[in-house]
């Protein structure tokens, strides 16, 4: 396992411009990496690419054509792709009983779903003319339990995951290689409205720089269709599903 040097690399990050987007972004910079921010903050994001040396682009996920234009941002800007990070996301999905609300329900699946599978789209042919590279898509722990919080947020985490685990070996061949970061309750803003409950029941928060030195170790492993678990306390590490059981 190799450490990951940035040098030369050129990394997309969605949802970049706050939480675990943003810290990647500085630790993928402070690697040497140029890096292209896009979300929907801007004038977050701005701050940020400037900072960083880096390109900020308006970037809502839910519209495939924001994300072929932020890999063209890269592709210009700073001559290809090597990693994309699809990590934009939002928490409340909410329920499909009576809670059940069309708007929330659409704005959680766009931009946890579709935006990785339109980041995805978007970056593999910037990826294959690198010769390969990496994409890692932010899921969570709500991909691998159960999470009745939010139903449709573990809906459509757990279908990141499952996206990733096809697209592994779908890409691998070509140098590309897909995995998943599946971090639990991480101190960003999408915690804010639960993070009070959460320390009144003494549930651990993780801490953003944890989630930062696991997605650094999925740039540095060699494997692909991996869901990468991130909890306080622990070493992360892919999770290891149980094989499913076969005819007879």
């Amino acid at each position: 396992m190799a450490p990951f040097d940035g040098t030369g690399k050129v990394a997309l990050i969605t949802g970049g411009s706050n939480g675990i987007g943003a810290a990647v972004a500085r630790r993928l910079a402070s690697e040497g990496a140029r890096v292209v921010l896009a979300d929907v903050d801007v004038a977050a994001g701005d701050a940020l690419a400037k900072e960083l040396d880096g390109a900020f682009v308006r970037c809502d996920v839910r519209d495939p054509a924001d994300s072929a234009a932020a890999v063209a941002v890269a592709v210009d800007r700073f001559g290809g792709l090597d990693v994309a990070f699809l990590n934009a996301g939002v928490a409340g999905g909410g329920g499909v009983g009576d809670d059940f609300d069309l708007a929330a329900y659409r704005r959680a699946m766009g931009i946890n779903l579709d935006g990785v599978v339109f980041g995805a789209h978007a970056a593999l042919p910037a990826l294959r003319a690198r010769g390969g590279g990496d994409i890692v898509a932010t899921a969570s722990m709500a991909a691998l339990t159960a999470t009745p919080f939010d139903p449709v947020y573990g809906a459509n985490k757990a279908a990141v995951v499952g996206l990733v685990r096809a697209l592994g070996p779908t890409f691998a061949g070509e140098g590309i290689r897909v995995n998943a970061l599946c971090p639990s309750f991480a101190d960003t803003d999408i915690l804010t409205p639960m993070k009070g409950h959460l320390q009144e029941t003494g549930f651990p928060i993780l801490e953003v720089g944890d989630v930062v030195e696991a997605f650094l170790r999925i740039l540095d492993a060699d494997g692909a269709g991996e869901a990468w678990y991130v909890v306080p306390g622990r070493p992360s590490e892919p999770f290891r599903f149980r094989g499913v059981p076969g005819p007879r």
